[in-house]
């Protein structure tokens, strides 16, 4: 992943923790009918030149349906 502040290459994979709240940051989106409810943890991922910081999820593909 490329940063969109300078263009160097980000790490990727960093977990995202919240303070006093355990679980980090859920994404989700209910869908229609009952059962249809899509979620995921988010993963961020750091610039090491800049310190810029993006938040993104491995199952971005799900929430289209």
């Amino acid at each position: 992943m490329k940063c969109n502040q300078c263009q160097s290459e980000m790490v990727e994979d960093c977990k995202v923790n919240v303070e006093f709240d355990t679980p980090g940051i859920t994404i989700s989106k209910k869908g229609k009918g009952l059962f249809n409810k899509v979620s995921a943890k988010s993963k961020a991922a750091v610039c090491s030149n800049c310190g810029y910081v993006a938040f993104y999820i491995d199952k971005y593909k799900e929430f289209s349906k």
